[in-house]
């Protein structure tokens, strides 16, 4: 399971070298703003999903994919990111 999101993680950091006419995630990566707009759209339809107990799986891949873009585009690793989480644990 967690294969995929090394896989993710891996495939957002190999498009940060490909051209972005080819790559949304490399349009994401150098477009901060777009990155954010993303960010809050898809938190807003993953909310509205759980409340409407539809598409919740469906909004969920999407806030962690626009997140893991969000973080490497801001040169915030996600190891960092779970090196304080378990740092957090009791």
């Amino acid at each position: 399971m967690l294969e995929n999101l090394e896989q993710l993680i891996k495939t957002i950091r190999d498009r940060k070298t490909s051209t972005p006419d080819k790559s949304y995630t490399n349009k994401l990566l150098n477009d901060p703003s777009l990155s954010v707009a993303k960010i809050k759209e898809e938190i807003g339809e993953l909310i509205e999903s759980v409340e409407k107990n539809s598409n919740k799986v469906h909004e969920s891949a999407d806030v962690i994919y626009h997140l893991m873009v969000y973080l490497e585009a801001n040169n915030i690793k996600i190891e960092d990111v779970m090196s304080e989480l378990k740092k957090r644990q009791k």
